[in-house]
């Protein structure tokens, strides 16, 4: 795939079903000035439901790069080479997360996207929202921010779970709300990329703008812990 043909998809794909999302969600867009025009940028917010991938590239003005699941692209099925036709497309890089190595591949590849000058989005729950609430952000995002000097911009989902509640099957009529904060840059922690405690800092930070934007109730354990529970 060449560089210029996802760009291409992705005008394609914005131009065609951007009016029927719209139509369909009524997204309120609020604080998009505040994502930078040019240059390497984060956008790390809450993920409540699986539209929510759907829902964000399609209502910035840049791309917007993301980890997705390997399972969304390798459908043998009309259904699965739609879904995989349309995730590549807006922007998804599938990785195959499951096992010791996919957090690092998952890492090095937003470096790369980042590095070149993209728009990275991630959601530092690591997963869905079992029930709503705000988790704990997992330390990769710190990560990311000091290897490359690229800014955060913190997001909100608010009221995509009402609409695909559990995130399956197909969502429903309504209006959501996406909301991006102020950026945040953490130029301050250079060469402290090893210090776990910075890393927490960084992380718990950007989780805290997020939780304002969003206006969930905060918990402070990971996702994957309650989902277990």
């Amino acid at each position: 795939m060449t560089p210029e043909e996802p760009l291409s998809r992705f005008a394609f794909i914005k131009a065609v079903l951007g009016p029927v999302m719209r139509l369909m969600f009524c997204p309120r867009v609020e604080g998009a000035e505040n994502i930078p025009g040019t240059g390497p940028v984060i956008l790390a917010g809450n993920h409540l439901t699986f539209i929510d991938s759907m829902i964000l590239p399609l209502v910035c003005d840049r791309q917007v790069f993301f980890i997705g699941k390997d399972e969304y692209v390798t459908g043998k099925s009309l259904k699965g080479r739609l879904m995989a036709w349309f995730f590549t497309g807006v922007g998804m890089i599938p990785v195959d997360r499951d096992g010791g190595r996919g957090g690092v591949a998952a890492l090095m590849t937003g470096r790369r996207v980042l590095e070149a000058g993209r728009i990275f989005g991630i959601y530092p729950e690591g997963t869905r929202s079992p029930d709503g609430r705000l988790y704990r952000g997992r330390t990769g995002i710190a990560r990311l921010t000091l290897m490359t000097g690229a800014p955060v911009v913190p997001f909100a989902m608010i009221g995509t779970d009402k609409l695909q509640p559990g995130g399956a099957g197909l969502p429903r009529p309504g209006r959501v709300t996406v909301r991006f904060g102020e950026a945040m840059e953490f130029s301050r922690y250079d060469g402290m990329g090893r210090d776990r405690y910075v890393l927490r800092a960084i992380t718990d930070s950007v989780m805290a703008e997020v939780m304002a934007l969003s206006g969930q109730e905060y918990v402070d354990i990971y996702a994957t812990k309650a989902k277990a529970a």
